[in-house]
């Protein structure tokens, strides 16, 4: 047993998953935990039958329904918590996140970060294949976030991400209110108030050229409210 998780929620992600899998366990250094909202088209099952093959390293908790990014990686969180992992890692199902930039997140930790952001605009723009509007969309929701919420994060909807396990024990999840890309704005807003060191580490994110995106304009309008709430509201570290 690794003390590296790596958390991955998936939703119809078949054609993705095993590869993915297999990638990060041939780093040979971290565990995975994957969140499968009852997907349709067998996700679930692939992953059971690779639980077979990795017993140690491989673990998945099913959920009934889509339901959320934001509540299937605080579900990961709490079962990371509980079983004492040191570095919680997030990432995408679908190859965006390239697995060899793992061990960069992780060294950004081992190196004083608490918490490590796989970043796509510290050093520009360095995103593929994702069509000029997203791109646009996503930099300038970046920007916007910066200048409301005052933190210094390039890329603040970035999923590809280390924590430390002191920087999660000492967030209320319960309190952490945005279900979809908001959650990830939110969840370093909240580790920057709580005073810990972010580290933002270049990676080139690469859109999926399998499987189709979970992305929805719903997703942006939670996003552009919270922010504003997230403005007003008062962050206390959670005291046990």
């Amino acid at each position: 047993m690794s003390n590296k998780i790596i958390i991955i929620p998936t939703y119809n992600e078949k054609e993705n998953i095993e590869s993915i899998i297999r990638k990060v366990f041939s780093l040979g250094e971290y565990d995975i935990l994957i969140i499968d909202d009852g997907s349709p088209d067998g996700t679930g099952d692939i992953v059971k039958r690779l639980e077979a093959e990795f017993p140690q390293n491989l673990f998945i908790l099913e959920r009934t329904c889509k339901s959320g990014l934001g509540t299937a990686y605080i579900k990961g969180f709490e079962w990371a918590l509980e079983k004492k992992y040191e570095f919680v890692f997030e990432m995408d199902a679908d190859f965006s996140h390239n697995p060899n930039d793992l061990g960069k997140l992780y060294a950004a930790c081992a190196d004083g970060a608490d918490l490590a952001v796989g970043s796509r605009y510290v050093n520009g723009i360095s995103v593929i294949h994702w069509p000029i509007g997203r791109v646009i969309m996503s930099y300038f929701a970046s920007v916007f976030v910066r200048k409301i919420l005052g933190i210094k994060v390039y890329d603040c909807t970035a999923g590809f991400v280390c924590y430390k396990r002191k920087v999660l024990e000492s967030i209320n999840l319960e309190k952490i209110k945005m279900k979809g890309y908001g959650f990830q704005i939110e969840m370093k807003y909240t580790t920057n108030k709580l005073g810990f060191k972010i580290k933002e580490v270049p990676i080139i994110f690469e859109d999926r050229k399998r499987g189709t995106s979970k992305m929805s304009s719903g997703i942006f309008g939670e996003a552009f409210w919270g922010v504003i709430k997230l403005k007003f509201r008062k962050i206390k570290p959670l005291i046990k």
